[in-house]
């Protein structure tokens, strides 16, 4: 999920550069939800496994 967060943000970034800002913006916004869903889930994951 982390992968592909950074990958759309790497998109965004190059369509930024060349102008296109719809797609740019779109790009950033997934990455943005994807980032905050793997976030979610690793706090999930760590309070499940008894880490914290």
């Amino acid at each position: 999920m982390l992968h592909y967060a950074v990958v759309f943000f790497v998109i965004a970034i190059i369509a930024g550069l060349l102008g296109f800002s719809g797609i740019a913006g779109a790009a950033s916004n997934i990455a943005w939800i994807l980032f905050v869903v793997f976030l979610i889930l690793a706090v999930v994951s760590l309070f499940r496994r008894g880490k914290v």
